[in-house]
């Protein structure tokens, strides 16, 4: 696959307690954008945030949050970004989900692929 040029950043916010049938739902997106062949999927855990309900989420020793923040990034084409969106609306219940335009200067991937 090559992504070079003008591409779209999709990043989704969400808890890492959030789940979708069974499983953690930051597991199950990746698992589905990796299934629709999108470009690549990385989870970022967040230390400490808030959200739309203003509760805050934190790793300090004396709040530990068993509900930490997590943020989803893919980036690929337009198209590969907009077919994915209505999939992810139903997945993601609580949380936000932004889109950008990116300028990708660079995706390489070895060339064995397991």
């Amino acid at each position: 696959m090559k992504i070079e040029g003008e591409g779209k950043l999709l990043r989704v916010f969400l808890g890492e307690s959030d789940r979708w049938h069974g499983k953690p739902l930051y597991q199950a997106i990746v698992e589905r954008v990796r299934k629709e062949g999108l470009a690549g999927a990385t989870v970022l855990r967040g230390i400490e945030g808030f959200g739309a309900d203003s509760r805050l989420h934190t790793a300090r020793i004396l709040r530990l949050s068993e509900d930490l923040p997590v943020v989803i990034e893919i980036v690929d084409s337009a198209e590969q970004i907009e077919r994915i969106l209505p999939v992810l609306d139903e997945m993601v219940g609580e949380g936000m989900v932004t889109v950008e335009r990116v300028e990708v200067i660079a995706y390489r991937g070895s060339r064995s692929v397991s």
